[in-house]
């Protein structure tokens, strides 16, 4: 499958995208304003909101990366067919 020029800098531009919201998310939810995502306690506990939205922001980060990824190799491969 080849990918377009314009299509690849979507890709990538979706990865870098989805990995600037998505930490933010993450810092969000690390810091618990609302106090959802910890237990008040001696020892802060992670509950079961922060263990859905981790892995929810691991996925996200996850998928990012592959998109990116994807978006780099079509950059590289519509460079590499325009020199030919």
């Amino acid at each position: 499958m080849k990918l377009t020029r314009p299509v690849s800098w979507f890709l990538t531009a979706f990865g870098a995208w989805s990995w600037m919201v998505w930490i933010t998310f993450a810092k969000n939810l690390w810091k618990d304003s609302g106090h959802q995502a910890f237990v008040n306690g001696d020892h802060a506990q992670p509950t079961a909101f922060f263990w859905i939205h981790l892995a929810l922001t691991i996925v996200s980060f996850l998928l990012g990366t592959a998109i990116g990824v994807l978006g780099i190799r079509g950059l590289r491969a519509a460079g590499q067919a325009a020199e030919q």
